[in-house]
């Protein structure tokens, strides 16, 4: 299993509408693409010098040749919806982990 991490700090200026939109559009848009099996959506508590809220979101795909082919066919699409609602406003940085054993 590979988790593909998305950890973003957003504004407090826009923190409500991107919220809205992370949980009733963009999480589940990504997820219909079929190249993920969950995600979970959660808040970092540390506060950070820069401000904002930041949380992470982690969608799990089966393989990495899934979340390649996400790569290759739905993120860019994906990252430009958020870029053009969001702009300068959103911090985004990403990671894939694969799940070595689970206890």
């Amino acid at each position: 299993m590979i988790i593909y991490n998305v950890t973003i700090n957003i504004d407090d200026s826009v923190h409500d509408k991107w919220l809205l939109w992370m949980t009733e559009k963009h999480i589940p848009e990504v997820l219909a693409t079929g190249k993920f099996v969950k995600a979970t959506f959660v808040k970092v508590l540390v506060v950070e010098e820069m401000g904002g809220s930041t949380y992470s979101t982690q969608y799990f795909a089966e393989s990495h040749e899934k979340l390649e082919s996400y790569y290759n066919e739905d993120a860019p699409r994906m990252r430009e919806e958020g870029l053009k609602l969001f702009g300068d406003k959103m911090l985004a940085f990403r990671t894939e982990l694969e799940v070595l054993k689970e206890f």
